[in-house]
Protein backbone atom coordinates (compact mmCIF):
# COMPACT_ATOMS: atom_id res chain seq x y z
CA UNK A 1 0.00 0.00 0.00
CA UNK A 2 1.34 2.86 -0.73
CA UNK A 3 1.42 5.75 2.08
CA UNK A 4 -0.20 8.77 1.77
CA UNK A 5 0.94 11.87 1.40
CA UNK A 6 -0.82 14.78 3.23
CA UNK A 7 0.03 18.27 2.41
CA UNK A 8 -0.53 20.91 5.45
CA UNK A 9 -1.15 24.38 4.39
CA UNK A 10 -1.25 27.36 7.69
CA UNK A 11 -2.76 30.60 7.37
CA UNK A 12 -2.67 31.53 10.53
CA UNK A 13 -4.29 31.80 13.67
CA UNK A 14 -4.11 30.73 17.50
CA UNK A 15 -2.83 27.11 16.80
CA UNK A 16 -0.24 28.76 14.67
CA UNK A 17 1.44 30.07 17.89
CA UNK A 18 3.77 29.12 20.28
CA UNK A 19 4.49 31.28 24.09
CA UNK A 20 7.85 32.11 25.08
CA UNK A 21 7.93 30.79 28.60
CA UNK A 22 10.41 33.42 30.30
CA UNK A 23 8.36 36.49 28.39
CA UNK A 24 4.95 34.82 28.00
CA UNK A 25 4.63 36.47 24.98
CA UNK A 26 3.11 34.42 22.11
CA UNK A 27 5.40 33.92 18.74
CA UNK A 28 4.04 32.62 15.37
CA UNK A 29 5.56 28.53 15.14
CA UNK A 30 7.89 27.54 12.82
CA UNK A 31 6.02 24.75 10.84
CA UNK A 32 9.60 24.25 9.15
CA UNK A 33 9.94 22.12 12.32
CA UNK A 34 6.99 20.65 12.97
CA UNK A 35 7.87 17.16 12.88
CA UNK A 36 10.50 17.98 15.80
CA UNK A 37 8.15 20.01 17.96
CA UNK A 38 5.37 17.57 17.64
CA UNK A 39 6.91 14.11 17.43
CA UNK A 40 3.90 12.64 17.96
CA UNK A 41 3.17 12.99 13.93
CA UNK A 42 6.09 10.34 13.56
CA UNK A 43 3.35 7.91 14.50
CA UNK A 44 0.97 8.87 11.83
CA UNK A 45 0.79 6.43 8.70
CA UNK A 46 1.56 9.25 6.00
CA UNK A 47 3.76 11.70 4.80
CA UNK A 48 3.54 15.22 5.77
CA UNK A 49 4.78 18.31 3.84
CA UNK A 50 4.13 21.96 5.00
CA UNK A 51 3.21 24.84 3.49
CA UNK A 52 2.11 28.52 5.12
CA UNK A 53 1.06 32.09 4.09
CA UNK A 54 4.20 34.40 3.38
CA UNK A 55 2.29 36.63 6.43
CA UNK A 56 0.50 34.41 8.74
CA UNK A 57 -2.82 36.16 9.34
CA UNK A 58 -5.37 36.51 12.26
CA UNK A 59 -8.52 34.93 10.99
CA UNK A 60 -10.46 38.12 11.97
CA UNK A 61 -8.55 39.79 9.15
CA UNK A 62 -9.51 36.92 6.90
CA UNK A 63 -10.75 37.72 3.24
CA UNK A 64 -11.80 36.25 -0.18
CA UNK A 65 -8.48 36.82 -1.66
CA UNK A 66 -6.65 34.44 0.61
CA UNK A 67 -9.45 31.43 -0.16
CA UNK A 68 -8.00 31.90 -3.33
CA UNK A 69 -4.66 31.69 -2.24
CA UNK A 70 -5.77 28.45 0.01
CA UNK A 71 -7.43 27.09 -3.41
CA UNK A 72 -4.28 27.67 -5.25
CA UNK A 73 -2.12 25.91 -3.03
CA UNK A 74 -4.20 22.98 -2.89
CA UNK A 75 -4.85 23.52 -7.21
CA UNK A 76 -0.78 23.15 -7.21
CA UNK A 77 -0.31 20.20 -5.10
CA UNK A 78 -3.56 17.99 -6.19
CA UNK A 79 -2.15 15.72 -8.22
CA UNK A 80 0.97 15.12 -5.62
CA UNK A 81 -1.43 14.61 -2.47
CA UNK A 82 -3.50 12.28 -1.13
CA UNK A 83 -5.39 14.87 1.48
CA UNK A 84 -4.75 18.18 2.57
CA UNK A 85 -5.02 20.01 6.36
CA UNK A 86 -5.60 23.93 6.51
CA UNK A 87 -4.80 25.47 9.72
CA UNK A 88 -6.91 28.46 10.51
CA UNK A 89 -8.24 30.74 13.18
CA UNK A 90 -11.68 29.59 14.28
CA UNK A 91 -13.32 33.15 14.36
CA UNK A 92 -13.88 32.36 10.63
CA UNK A 93 -12.69 29.24 9.82
CA UNK A 94 -17.16 28.33 9.64
CA UNK A 95 -16.98 31.22 6.51
CA UNK A 96 -13.16 29.69 4.73
CA UNK A 97 -14.47 26.23 5.01
CA UNK A 98 -17.61 26.98 3.71
CA UNK A 99 -16.27 29.08 0.55
CA UNK A 100 -14.13 26.41 0.01
CA UNK A 101 -16.43 23.79 -0.54
CA UNK A 102 -18.11 25.78 -3.13
CA UNK A 103 -14.75 27.07 -4.61
CA UNK A 104 -13.69 23.22 -4.98
CA UNK A 105 -15.80 21.66 -7.65
CA UNK A 106 -15.62 18.00 -8.27
CA UNK A 107 -13.49 17.73 -5.02
CA UNK A 108 -12.74 13.89 -4.66
CA UNK A 109 -9.96 14.84 -2.20
CA UNK A 110 -10.43 15.88 1.64
CA UNK A 111 -9.91 19.65 2.74
CA UNK A 112 -9.95 19.30 6.21
CA UNK A 113 -9.74 22.85 8.22
CA UNK A 114 -8.71 22.98 11.99
CA UNK A 115 -7.20 25.01 14.56
CA UNK A 116 -7.55 25.45 18.05
CA UNK A 117 -8.83 27.74 21.35
CA UNK A 118 -5.13 27.39 23.03
CA UNK A 119 -1.99 27.66 20.96
CA UNK A 120 0.10 25.20 20.40
CA UNK A 121 2.88 25.71 22.68
CA UNK A 122 0.31 26.22 26.35
CA UNK A 123 0.11 23.51 28.71
CA UNK A 124 -3.75 23.33 27.93
CA UNK A 125 -3.75 23.29 24.35
CA UNK A 126 -6.60 21.41 22.60
CA UNK A 127 -4.09 22.19 19.08
CA UNK A 128 -2.24 19.01 19.08
CA UNK A 129 -5.19 17.00 19.50
CA UNK A 130 -7.13 18.79 16.75
CA UNK A 131 -3.88 18.97 14.62
CA UNK A 132 -2.77 15.16 15.06
CA UNK A 133 -6.59 13.67 14.21
CA UNK A 134 -7.08 15.94 11.41
CA UNK A 135 -4.10 14.46 9.91
CA UNK A 136 -5.14 11.03 10.39
CA UNK A 137 -8.47 11.38 8.99
CA UNK A 138 -6.91 13.06 6.11
CA UNK A 139 -5.12 10.30 5.94
CA UNK A 140 -7.84 7.32 5.65
CA UNK A 141 -7.83 5.24 2.64
CA UNK A 142 -10.55 3.29 1.09
CA UNK A 143 -9.24 0.85 -1.68
CA UNK A 144 -5.48 3.27 -1.89
CA UNK A 145 -8.44 6.34 -2.42
CA UNK A 146 -9.27 9.24 -0.34
CA UNK A 147 -12.12 7.85 2.34
CA UNK A 148 -12.73 11.14 2.90
CA UNK A 149 -13.72 13.62 -0.39
CA UNK A 150 -15.39 17.11 0.35
CA UNK A 151 -14.34 20.09 2.51
CA UNK A 152 -14.55 19.47 6.68
CA UNK A 153 -14.38 20.93 9.88
CA UNK A 154 -12.79 19.15 12.84
CA UNK A 155 -12.52 20.50 16.10
CA UNK A 156 -12.80 18.67 19.38
CA UNK A 157 -13.17 15.00 18.83
CA UNK A 158 -15.44 15.65 15.91
CA UNK A 159 -15.36 16.16 11.83
CA UNK A 160 -18.01 17.83 10.37
CA UNK A 161 -18.88 18.87 6.73
CA UNK A 162 -17.65 22.48 6.88
CA UNK A 163 -20.83 23.90 5.21
CA UNK A 164 -23.24 22.88 7.76
CA UNK A 165 -20.94 24.43 10.54
CA UNK A 166 -20.89 27.48 12.96
CA UNK A 167 -19.03 28.68 15.58
CA UNK A 168 -21.15 28.39 19.29
CA UNK A 169 -18.33 29.23 21.58
CA UNK A 170 -15.36 31.89 22.12
CA UNK A 171 -14.42 29.90 25.77
CA UNK A 172 -15.28 26.06 25.22
CA UNK A 173 -12.88 23.40 23.44
CA UNK A 174 -15.55 22.31 21.74
CA UNK A 175 -16.37 25.60 19.76
CA UNK A 176 -18.28 24.71 16.46
CA UNK A 177 -21.65 22.90 15.90
CA UNK A 178 -23.55 21.51 12.78
CA UNK A 179 -27.33 22.17 13.77
CA UNK A 180 -28.48 20.25 10.92
CA UNK A 181 -26.40 17.66 10.38
CA UNK A 182 -24.02 14.89 11.94
CA UNK A 183 -20.86 14.64 12.62
CA UNK A 184 -18.99 12.46 9.78
CA UNK A 185 -16.24 11.45 12.16
CA UNK A 186 -16.27 10.73 16.22
CA UNK A 187 -12.98 10.54 17.53
CA UNK A 188 -12.75 7.96 20.68
CA UNK A 189 -10.15 5.09 21.11
CA UNK A 190 -11.35 4.52 17.66
CA UNK A 191 -12.63 7.05 14.85
CA UNK A 192 -16.26 5.76 14.29
CA UNK A 193 -17.11 6.79 10.30
CA UNK A 194 -20.79 7.83 9.51
CA UNK A 195 -19.82 6.51 5.99
CA UNK A 196 -23.65 7.18 5.31
CA UNK A 197 -23.58 10.70 6.01
CA UNK A 198 -20.20 11.26 3.50
CA UNK A 199 -20.70 12.75 -0.16
CA UNK A 200 -20.76 10.45 -2.71
CA UNK A 201 -18.01 9.82 -4.65
CA UNK A 202 -17.12 12.35 -7.73
CA UNK A 203 -14.23 10.85 -10.40
CA UNK A 204 -14.68 14.16 -12.36
CA UNK A 205 -11.70 16.15 -12.93
CA UNK A 206 -11.29 19.00 -10.27
CA UNK A 207 -12.52 22.44 -11.22
CA UNK A 208 -11.46 25.84 -8.85
CA UNK A 209 -13.48 28.55 -9.01
CA UNK A 210 -12.39 31.32 -8.46
CA UNK A 211 -14.19 34.45 -9.26
CA UNK A 212 -17.11 35.59 -6.50
CA UNK A 213 -19.26 38.98 -5.69
CA UNK A 214 -18.39 39.86 -2.53
CA UNK A 215 -21.21 42.94 -3.00
CA UNK A 216 -23.61 41.43 -0.37
CA UNK A 217 -25.09 42.28 2.90
CA UNK A 218 -26.32 40.00 5.37
CA UNK A 219 -29.45 41.68 7.85
CA UNK A 220 -30.66 40.26 10.86
CA UNK A 221 -34.59 40.97 11.53
CA UNK A 222 -35.26 42.32 15.07
CA UNK A 223 -38.23 43.62 16.45
CA UNK A 224 -38.19 47.28 16.36
CA UNK A 225 -36.39 47.58 12.80
CA UNK A 226 -37.06 50.58 11.03
CA UNK A 227 -37.92 51.61 7.15
CA UNK A 228 -35.21 54.27 7.33
CA UNK A 229 -32.69 51.65 8.85
CA UNK A 230 -33.72 48.57 6.09
CA UNK A 231 -33.66 51.46 3.30
CA UNK A 232 -29.78 52.37 3.51
CA UNK A 233 -29.43 48.81 3.81
CA UNK A 234 -30.83 47.72 0.78
CA UNK A 235 -30.84 50.28 -1.08
CA UNK A 236 -26.79 51.01 -0.91
CA UNK A 237 -24.98 51.59 -4.41
CA UNK A 238 -23.37 47.96 -5.90
CA UNK A 239 -25.34 46.04 -3.01
CA UNK A 240 -25.44 42.47 -5.42
CA UNK A 241 -27.30 40.12 -3.00
CA UNK A 242 -28.84 39.70 0.56
CA UNK A 243 -28.56 37.29 2.78
CA UNK A 244 -32.09 38.00 5.37
CA UNK A 245 -31.88 36.43 8.53
CA UNK A 246 -35.28 35.76 9.74
CA UNK A 247 -37.44 34.34 12.51
CA UNK A 248 -38.43 31.11 13.40
CA UNK A 249 -39.03 29.07 10.55
CA UNK A 250 -38.68 32.19 8.20
CA UNK A 251 -41.00 34.30 9.32
CA UNK A 252 -41.01 38.11 8.73
CA UNK A 253 -43.05 41.44 9.53
CA UNK A 254 -46.53 41.87 7.62
CA UNK A 255 -45.94 45.43 7.62
CA UNK A 256 -46.79 46.87 4.05
CA UNK A 257 -43.50 49.01 4.01
CA UNK A 258 -41.23 45.93 4.82
CA UNK A 259 -42.71 44.05 1.64
CA UNK A 260 -42.66 46.62 -0.87
CA UNK A 261 -38.93 47.53 -0.12
CA UNK A 262 -38.03 43.60 -0.35
CA UNK A 263 -40.16 43.62 -3.53
CA UNK A 264 -38.60 46.37 -4.77
CA UNK A 265 -35.53 45.04 -4.00
CA UNK A 266 -36.05 41.73 -5.83
CA UNK A 267 -37.31 43.77 -9.09
CA UNK A 268 -33.86 45.67 -9.52
CA UNK A 269 -32.55 41.76 -9.80
CA UNK A 270 -30.46 41.74 -6.32
CA UNK A 271 -31.64 37.99 -5.04
CA UNK A 272 -31.96 37.71 -1.62
CA UNK A 273 -32.08 34.48 0.38
CA UNK A 274 -34.71 34.12 3.81
CA UNK A 275 -32.50 31.67 6.63
CA UNK A 276 -32.91 31.56 10.14
CA UNK A 277 -31.74 33.17 12.88
CA UNK A 278 -32.24 29.63 15.21
CA UNK A 279 -29.16 27.51 15.54
CA UNK A 280 -31.23 24.78 14.37
CA UNK A 281 -34.17 24.03 12.42
CA UNK A 282 -34.98 25.06 8.60
CA UNK A 283 -37.15 28.00 6.77
CA UNK A 284 -40.55 26.67 5.41
CA UNK A 285 -41.85 29.53 3.68
CA UNK A 286 -45.69 29.68 3.58
CA UNK A 287 -46.03 27.44 6.59
CA UNK A 288 -47.18 30.95 8.57
CA UNK A 289 -48.91 33.55 7.44
CA UNK A 290 -45.94 35.51 8.33
CA UNK A 291 -43.84 34.17 5.62
CA UNK A 292 -46.58 33.68 2.45
CA UNK A 293 -46.13 37.15 1.84
CA UNK A 294 -42.39 36.21 1.10
CA UNK A 295 -42.43 33.56 -1.02
CA UNK A 296 -44.97 35.20 -3.29
CA UNK A 297 -42.58 38.20 -3.98
CA UNK A 298 -39.54 35.98 -5.37
CA UNK A 299 -37.12 35.14 -2.13
CA UNK A 300 -34.89 32.36 -2.25
CA UNK A 301 -35.58 29.39 0.23
CA UNK A 302 -32.30 28.94 2.35
CA UNK A 303 -33.76 26.31 3.74
CA UNK A 304 -31.22 24.63 6.69
CA UNK A 305 -28.58 26.33 5.74
CA UNK A 306 -26.10 28.28 8.12
CA UNK A 307 -25.79 31.85 7.51
CA UNK A 308 -22.31 31.27 6.73
CA UNK A 309 -22.96 29.18 4.11
CA UNK A 310 -25.65 30.73 2.85
CA UNK A 311 -23.34 34.30 2.41
CA UNK A 312 -20.40 32.28 0.64
CA UNK A 313 -22.81 29.94 -1.57
CA UNK A 314 -24.02 33.43 -3.20
CA UNK A 315 -20.91 35.06 -3.19
CA UNK A 316 -19.90 31.93 -5.57
CA UNK A 317 -22.87 31.69 -7.78
CA UNK A 318 -23.23 35.66 -8.17
CA UNK A 319 -19.58 35.10 -9.77
CA UNK A 320 -20.95 32.45 -12.13
CA UNK A 321 -23.12 35.40 -13.63
CA UNK A 322 -26.48 33.45 -14.10
CA UNK A 323 -29.97 34.21 -14.64
CA UNK A 324 -32.30 35.38 -11.91
CA UNK A 325 -34.41 32.06 -12.71
CA UNK A 326 -31.01 29.65 -12.54
CA UNK A 327 -29.52 31.82 -10.15
CA UNK A 328 -32.42 31.30 -7.87
CA UNK A 329 -33.35 27.39 -8.78
CA UNK A 330 -30.01 26.78 -8.55
CA UNK A 331 -29.32 28.27 -5.12
CA UNK A 332 -32.24 26.06 -3.28
CA UNK A 333 -30.36 23.00 -4.72
CA UNK A 334 -27.88 21.69 -2.58
CA UNK A 335 -24.63 20.84 -4.70
CA UNK A 336 -22.18 20.41 -1.72
CA UNK A 337 -24.38 18.62 0.72
CA UNK A 338 -25.35 22.36 2.15
CA UNK A 339 -28.74 21.84 2.54
CA UNK A 340 -31.40 19.49 2.83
Amino acid sequence: MKVPQILLIYTGGTIGMIKDFETGALKAFNFDQLLQSIPELKLLDCEIRTVSFDAPIDSSNMQPEYWIQICEFIEEGYAKYDGFVVLHGSDTMSYSSSALSFMLEHLSKPVIFTGSQLPIGDLRTDAKENLITAIQIAALQDNDQPLIQEVCLYFEYKLYRANRTTKVSAEQFEAFDSPNYPPLVESGVHLSIDKKALLPKDNTPLIVRKKLETHIVVIKLFPGITEVVLSCMLESKGIKGVVLETFGAGNASQSRWFINLLKATIARGVPIVNVTQCNGGSVQMGNYETSVALADIGLINGKDMTTEAALVKMMYLLGQDLDVITFKRTFETSLRGEMA
